[in-house]
């Protein structure tokens, strides 16, 4: 079994996968270079070929013996127009363009929008953005068969190029047919995560945790204003949040992006739920091995922010220095950790405990690490509540967390300063003191002479009972004693 140290970093970086890096032999220098989970875009590719990938990513967790967490990320309904005439028109700066319900192929005058519900949602003085924002249209005139709009924006439009349409909230919902069936796909495959595109109110959480039924967790990507506007009540029903900067960059002005990052940041972290940031963060290393500066400083402030983790799309999935890239965003996440006013800004968001005695345990869990010389926290848990709540306390040391479940280990892989290790169910006091040291021990999270704090739930097994808090020292021969 090959050997891999603790990070060494509290956030943890989420890697793209695609045809740059879905081989075993790239999937494993990703890894080693510090991707701690993996993310397939269902978009793109075939079910054989995902499977392929998914299998390589439980050989690598196999090989290494630490849990690497999937994450399935779901198309959603993609709104597009139709085609044109020669595959392409140019629309004119100021002039008028219309979007109807004839399939003949447009022109530089109109083209079919093959989407039935937005004529009826659509209204004058709204606009409509095409190929990501490059082309411009506000609605002068809305009708049952047709649209008309002013092109505030021109250029040239090709057949198929995506709709946005921001300043309406379109009847549709979030999963399409091509979505029921790759969500059954990734989770007959196991997919610890699956990614909802498209969020626009809670009902899309609720339809998709249904067809869920209890298996894997739900990361909302909000990149819709109409999700902006009900955030807590999606954060609410989901398992995590993705900040989508790119079409949420599209459907708002660009200025408009950065403080709702830190909105959405901050919104999720009060529940301890995990936050990723994601899209463009070192996006010039798709084509170059070094990023710009402001890239870099882009990737330090999601984690001086306090996200859970930051994530690489094309980079991992279609550049050409997919290793380079994980590197990279390793070494600047290592450099802010570093950083003697890293653990003042990452607390700057007051995150209080409710009056609960799970949370007052997880409050004291990082009121200790501060005063003491503590070198880890050790968090036995069957569902992974109880490392949520510690991690949203933002401690000073890592916090290992113990669980019986392997589900839950993988799903932990993408919290905040989490290291997560699969162990049998304990059946003692004596028992969890004893395993708690060992694995902090055999797992580089402790040496002799230093102390532990252990957090668990008496009688073990049952969910939702954490009320026990131990500070243990450690002494060299644990391992020796219990080699088991």
């Amino acid at each position: 079994m090959a050997k891999l140290e603790p990070r060494g970093r509290k956030v943890k970086i989420l890697a793209t996968l695609g045809p740059a890096s879905s081989n075993p032999e790239m999937l494993r220098r990703l890894f080693r270079a510090g991707a701690d989970a993996f993310r397939i875009n269902l978009s793109h590719g075939e079910h054989k070929t995902h499977a392929k990938i998914i299998k390589a990513v439980r050989a690598l967790e196999k090989e290494f013996n630490r849990p690497i967490a999937v994450l399935c990320d779901l198309q959603g309904p993609k709104l597009r127009v139709g085609e044109f005439t020669g595959g392409q028109a140019t629309i004119a700066h100021g002039r008028k363009f219309t979007l109807d319900r004839d399939p003949a192929p447009g022109d530089a005058t109109r083209v079919c929008l093959p989407h039935p519900e937005l004529f009826a949602v659509l209204k004058a003085g709204q606009r409509l953005l095409i190929n990501d924002g490059k082309i411009r249209l506000r609605v002068t005139e809305a009708k049952r068969d047709r649209i008309v709009c002013t092109a505030e924006v021109g250029g040239v439009i090709s057949d198929r190029k995506g709709v946005n349409v921001p300043d309406a909230e379109v009847p549709i919902a979030a999963m399409t047919d091509k979505d029921r069936k790759d969500l059954a796909f990734a989770l007959e495959q196991g997919a610890d995560w699956i990614g909802l595109s498209f969020v626009q109110r809670p009902e899309d959480i609720a339809e998709a945790r249904a067809l869920m039924g209890g298996k894997g967790a739900l990361c909302a990507k909000i990149e819709k204003p109409q999700a902006v506007a009900r955030l807590a009540e999606i954060i609410e029903l989901a398992d995590g949040v993705m900040v989508a900067r790119g079409d949420l960059g599209v459907e708002l002005r660009p200025e408009e992006v950065p403080p709702l990052q830190k909105k959405i940041v901050n919104a999720t972290r009060l529940t301890g739920k995990p936050v990723i940031v994601a899209t463009q963060m070192l996006e010039s290393m798709i084509e170059s091995p070094a990023p710009t500066r402001a890239e870099v400083s882009d990737v330090a402030n999601a984690v001086y922010d306090g996200a859970d983790v930051v994530m690489l799309s094309a980079e991992t999935a279609a550049g050409h220095w997919p290793e380079e890239a994980v590197l990279m965003m390793d070494s600047i996440a290592r450099q802010v950790e570093r950083d003697e006013a890293y653990r003042q800004r990452v607390r700057l968001l007051e995150t209080r405990p409710d009056a609960t005695t799970a949370d007052a345990l997880a409050h004291a869990c990082m009121t200790i690490a501060d005063t003491v010389a503590i070198d880890a926290i050790t968090v036995f848990t069957s569902t992974g509540s109880s490392a949520r709540r510690v991690a949203r306390e933002r401690p000073s040391v890592p916090v290992l967390v113990l669980t019986p479940s392997g589900a839950v280990a993988r799903k932990v892989a993408l919290l905040w300063g989490a290291h997560a290790v699969t162990i049998k169910e304990i059946g003692s006091f004596e028992e969890m003191i004893a395993k708690g040291k060992r694995m902090a021990l055999r797992h580089g999270l402790g040496a002799a002479g230093s102390k532990l704090v252990v957090m668990a739930g008496v009688p073990f097994g049952v969910s939702g009972a954490t009320n026990l808090l131990h500070v243990v020292t450690m002494v060299g021969d644990e391992l020796d004693k219990h080699p088991a």
